[in-house]
């Protein structure tokens, strides 16, 4: 009788240690899961507060790239915030008027302008999303707010008169501000850029940066 009791309460033991391994893992990724670490975004640039007679032309993009360290808020992990490190490319292609540029030129033309900016971005986000640590499909609403610092900015010429390109980083705004919303679903998530401070330094310029596009969220 003893070794039938012990036989038993043997295999007791054994299915509730397995019941606890099987919820083992669930338990693990439920307490460590973070969210969407890696960042893409793609965008046009509709510029806001133009100049009198400013008129862009093509497409102006712009691209940014990085990293964003997930820090769940919340228990169940849907608030989180997000400091990040980044790089970020943005042109503004426009048309200026040869007698601004070339005064005295004795010809009057459009030329095609294009400002290129390149810098290192310092994003902070708060999030919201509805995930789980078993499906990384989601609706997840991100708002922001990012600090870059230009490293390098030009300005190429396309005219009759011929090519070229000028260095401008004396002229603009060394660190741009905005602000920034995503929303959206797994992949596909809306991108909107609101710039806060203009890009070049001249007061009378207000010009500043204002993209709609999409962003991509990678583990």
């Amino acid at each position: 009788m003893k070794k039938y009791f012990f036989i038993i309460s043997f295999f007791t033991v054994f299915f509730s240690f397995s019941q606890d391994d099987k919820n083992a893992p669930y338990k693990v990724v439920d307490s460590l899961f973070r969210e969407d670490q890696f960042y893409v975004s793609i965008s046009y640039n509709l510029v806001q507060n133009r100049p009198s007679g400013f008129k862009q032309f093509g497409f102006s993009q712009g691209f940014s790239g990085g990293f964003l360290r997930d820090f769940p808020l919340s228990k169940d992990r849907n608030w989180a915030i997000a400091p990040g490190f980044g790089y970020s490319y943005n042109n503004i292609k426009q048309f200026i008027n040869s007698d601004i540029l070339i005064p005295d030129s004795g010809t009057s033309e459009n030329i095609k302008t294009t400002i290129i900016t390149h810098g290192i971005d310092i994003p902070l986000e708060i999030r919201w999303r509805n995930a789980s640590p078993l499906s990384h499909k989601f609706w997840r609403i991100y708002a922001g707010i990012k600090a870059t610092y230009v490293l390098n900015a030009k300005l190429k010429f396309e005219s009759s008169f011929g090519n070229d390109k000028e260095n401008i980083l004396s002229n603009v705004n060394r660190w741009q501000y905005g602000a920034y919303l995503s929303v959206g679903y797994n992949t596909w998530n809306p991108y909107i850029y609101y710039g806060l401070n203009p890009v070049f330094k001249d007061g009378t310029n207000r010009l500043s940066n204002f993209n709609l596009g999409f962003i991509f969220y990678i583990l």
